[in-house]
């Protein structure tokens, strides 16, 4: 994503966006709905983004949305997500998903702004969220095509409203890593709930 792609390069991602939409809609032909074990929809938003399809893209997130409503997807879809509906000027919708990429990997902003990947003492809540997964994001804040989105992540990751719900968010994490007893952990997974779905 750091060089311009040749007229070739943005074909080839069309072409791959188009053989996903096929396989996909051929699975709906065949079983009257989507069975994407092999979860090809997970990939259009990475090739949206490289070819610099934006508006594509949103159109993309949005299909994906109405058929995989329930689906939370992985932390670099999410995040892909978030610069679709960023660059489509859609603010408050790329902040709540800004949210849940941090929920799904709290690493992954560090590594995309080039911090340290320092693990912290909590729960970690499956194995998505883990410093090497955030290793393995394919975006910088240093690539010039990203730089008008780094700039407002990074203003958004210093909002009040985002430290204010990050701080609570660890400190849940934190307390879930040694609470004991049943009916402790249900209360702090229910206010965890809560904090995720109400930002």
């Amino acid at each position: 994503m750091n060089k311009p792609l040749t007229p070739k390069q943005a074909e080839r991602l069309r072409e791959q966006i188009a053989d996903v939409k096929r396989v996909l809609a051929a699975e709906k032909r065949r079983f009257g709905d989507y069975d994407d074990s092999q979860g090809y929809r997970y990939l259009p938003p990475k090739l949206y983004v490289q070819l610099g399809d934006y508006a594509g893209g949103l159109r993309y997130v949005r299909w994906f949305d109405k058929n995989f409503g329930d689906d939370i997807g992985y932390p670099d879809f999410l995040f892909e997500w978030t610069i679709l509906l960023f660059k489509n000027g859609r603010l408050r919708d790329a902040e709540r998903k800004a949210v849940q990429t941090y929920c799904l990997n709290t690493y992954l902003y560090d590594q995309f702004f080039g911090r340290p990947l320092v693990p912290l003492a909590k729960w970690e809540g499956s194995n998505l969220e883990m410093p090497y997964l955030a290793e393995q994001l394919p975006y910088s804040s240093q690539q010039p095509a990203l730089a008008d989105f780094a700039a407002w992540l990074g203003q958004f990751e210093h909002s009040e409203e985002y430290v204010a719900f990050t701080t609570r968010f660890v400190q849940l994490r934190q307390q879930l890593k040694v609470a004991d007893g049943y009916e402790t952990r249900r209360a702090l997974l229910d206010e965890l709930r809560g904090l995720e779905t109400g930002f």
